[in-house]
């Protein structure tokens, strides 16, 4: 009895054990299953129509929440379906319109009206008189010979009184220039260049003005002798705000075709000129005399002087920008100042500094485009025709076009001007616009000038004050009067059009028109989209596993599905599993193990935890010690 007393509080131990044990499974497991699902941070729908329900119910985009409230009636859910497609369709073609604006970079034209005191620019004003070289002196008499000869050649027109030489024979013509004035060939003579003028005064210059470059090119210096460029020789009286000039205030350069030039005000002056107050007697006055010397009457048949008006730091062009003033005749020149600035990058295709524009500036001076230019034709000059043209700066290690050595340079410079011309060398396209630009418009006007009464004193005095005589006397003088109109000047200023924020701002306002969102709207947007392509992944990932693991795969897919980790089944989901037997563990059972798992359309909830431990204790019995 004692023995079977002792056997009872065996077994009643033994079952409480087993129960505080089966309580500790529980316990464990549900624990386990809270932290899992504590530690779910981030969880996504199972299907599109969940994902779509949820953000309908929860967005704060309008109307979404009519394709879930009413989906009970398919007329209204498919009304609602199309209006907001067709709402989402007109919003991002306006979308795609502002972004189209944006990436053309427009700009807009600012106009700034601004008044204060004004830097006086450099006035240059020349005299038509080319100068005629003592170095020189025979070969250019040799050429008004020739040029006298092809005259009465051509018209009977016998010159011999207007140019003071003697006709030659066309044989002496033919010895002594190699191109007559009909034709320019090359090397070989296998080609020609032939061009037509209108009129007979344009072909006879042209035909000197060639024969003169090339005699003008053997001069290693093309100063004139002292006395020549004096500034008493050329203006007669020179005053600014009402003060005299001096020596300091201009610089002095000569032209092949139009003389000495005078430079007033330009960057080698000690002290820029400032104009304070508008009107004529606040700019610069100068009075010229615009006798012709007759130095190369067939080089220059013009009266009178040229005038530009330019920056300080940049070249005189006498060709581009330069006007003549006529003798007898006072010209009063107003000026009007004006800037412009163009947006560089994106915006325009300008230059700030002519850094990054591929031609080398011959001019050491300030980039236009006017300077980019011509560098550019002396560039082509040296590399096609294997010297430089006279009228422009001369690079390193080159020469100047001479037909004593370089015999076809003429026929090389007209075809390359042609080619220059129509823009086959591309140095209009390499040479871009300037992203800043001052410039002086100017307006004209003209008086008879001196007057009938007041002639005779003014030219006495004038003459007595240069010690000079003029014979003719209203052709011998002019008068020229700059001065700024007004010390308002105008500022035209680039600015983009469209800008980030600009851009930001209408984007939003479409966004607001067509939906009354706002930019946290976006992100749920954002969030959708995301969530879409997670779900889409899963599925294809799910659809790949399934085929892999097709019952048909053999024993290599069941060892992979004994060695995938629970973790990576789907959530919620687990393959139905028949109850396990009573039998103890041993080699059936894992060779059950090795069984190919169920397909996906067999797979059902996963049962508790708390049912797993209640299986796994009613299957097992406490055997008798």
């Amino acid at each position: 009895c004692e023995g079977a007393r002792r056997g009872g509080r065996r077994r009643e131990v033994g079952s409480e054990s087993l129960a505080h044990g089966r309580q500790a499974r529980k316990k464990r497991a549900e624990k386990k299953t809270q932290r899992e699902e504590e530690e779910a941070l981030i969880e996504f729908h199972r299907s599109y129509r969940d994902l779509f329900q949820f953000f309908c119910n929860n967005t704060t985009i309008h109307g979404a929440i009519r394709l879930v409230c009413s989906q009970h009636n398919r007329m209204k859910t498919a009304f609602w379906a199309v209006l907001w497609l067709c709402t989402f369709g007109m919003m991002y073609w306006q979308f795609g319109q502002l972004f189209a604006e944006y990436f053309s970079y427009p700009v807009s034209l600012n106009i700034n009206l601004d008044s204060d005191k004004l830097v006086f620019p450099a006035v240059t004003v020349c005299t038509l008189n080319p100068y005629r070289y003592t170095q020189i002196k025979g070969e250019l008499e040799e050429l008004d010979r020739i040029t006298e000869q092809t005259l009465y050649d051509l018209y009977k027109y016998n010159s011999s009184n207007t140019l003071g030489a003697h006709p030659r024979g066309r044989r002496d013509l033919r010895e002594t220039w190699p191109h007559p004035p009909q034709r320019l060939c090359n090397q070989n003579k296998s080609d020609c260049f032939y061009q037509t003028y209108s009129s007979g005064v344009d072909a006879v210059r042209e035909w000197y003005r060639f024969h003169y470059i090339n005699i003008l090119s053997r001069l290693r210096d093309t100063s004139p002798s002292p006395g020549e460029d004096m500034l008493d020789n050329f203006i007669f009286a020179c005053r600014f705000n009402q003060d005299s000039c001096n020596q300091a205030n201009y610089s002095h350069f000569h032209h092949p075709m139009y003389g000495n030039c005078y430079t007033f005000n330009g960057k080698n002056s000690s002290n820029l000129w400032m104009s304070s107050m508008p009107g004529i007697k606040n700019g610069l006055s100068l009075t010229l005399r615009t006798e012709q010397n007759d130095f190369i009457p067939l080089l220059s048949t013009v009266t009178g002087a040229r005038v530009m008006v330019h920056g300080q730091d940049e070249p005189a062009f006498m060709d581009d920008g330069g006007f003549n003033l006529r003798p007898g005749v006072e010209t009063s020149i107003s000026m009007r100042k004006e800037a412009l600035d163009r947006l560089g990058g994106n915006y325009g295709d300008c230059t700030k500094n002519g850094s990054d524009v591929p031609v080398e500036n011959l001019y050491r001076s300030k980039y236009t485009q006017q300077v980019c230019i011509r560098s550019c034709f002396q560039e082509n000059m040296i590399k096609e025709c294997g010297c430089a043209y006279i009228f422009y700066p001369l690079p390193k290690n080159a020469e100047f076009c001479d037909y004593r050595k370089h015999n076809s340079w003429g026929y090389c410079y007209y075809k390359l001007q042609d080619a220059f011309s129509s823009d086959r060398l591309g140095c209009f396209t390499k040479c871009r616009k300037p992203c800043s630009v001052t410039s002086y418009e100017l307006s004209a006007g003209y008086a008879r000038w001196p007057s009938v009464t007041s002639q005779d004193w003014i030219f006495r005095m004038l003459s007595r004050q240069n010690n000079y005589t003029i014979n003719n006397k209203r052709n011998g003088v002019a008068k020229l009067n700059i001065f700024f109109k007004e010390l308002k000047f105008k500022t035209n200023s680039e600015s983009p059009s469209v800008t980030t924020v600009t851009l930001l701002s209408n984007l939003a306002t479409q966004w607001s028109l067509w939906f009354g969102s706002s930019v946290l709207s976006v992100v749920e947007m954002a969030e959708l989209i995301f969530d879409l392509l997670v779900i889409t992944f899963l599925m294809l990932l799910r659809r790949f596993r399934s085929r892999y693991w097709s019952p048909g795969r053999g024993g290599r897919g069941a060892q992979e599905v004994a060695s995938t980790p629970a973790s990576s089944l789907p959530p919620h989901f687990c393959p139905h599993s028949t109850p396990p037997s009573s039998s103890p563990p041993g080699p059936a059972t894992s060779a059950a193990l090795t069984a190919p798992p169920p397909a996906y359309a067999t797979l059902g909830p996963c049962p508790s935890p708390s049912s797993l431990v209640r299986t796994s204790s009613s299957t097992y019995t406490l055997g008798e010690p």
